[in-house]
């Protein structure tokens, strides 16, 4: 995850004070909202955290192949990181 934990739990109150002050959803448990909200936004970020990890595993297994054909680490990373997203249809 990128954001730092504190900085979640401040995106989830920010959301749910606004979407309260704007009528746009109506909870007699607000605290519980927040709850569910900042657990939907630690899963999503973890999404790419598993990709991540996924397209360092690939890297670690190629490792030589990918010496060997002069590519940069950071240019591999990406084409795999985009093909993994493509295949398991993730948005990022």
């Amino acid at each position: 995850m990128r954001l730092p934990r504190g900085y979640v739990e401040y995106m989830s109150k920010a959301l749910v004070e606004r979407l309260l002050a704007a009528g746009a959803v109506e909870t007699p448990a607000p605290d519980q909202l927040r709850e569910r909200l900042r657990g939907v936004i630690v899963e999503e970020l973890a999404v790419e955290d598993r990709i991540n990890d996924k397209v360092r595993e690939y890297m670690n297994q190629y490792a030589d192949e990918i010496r060997r054909g002069g590519i940069s680490y950071q240019e591999m990373f990406k084409r795999i990181k985009s093909e993994l997203v493509r295949r398991e249809k993730v948005i990022l």
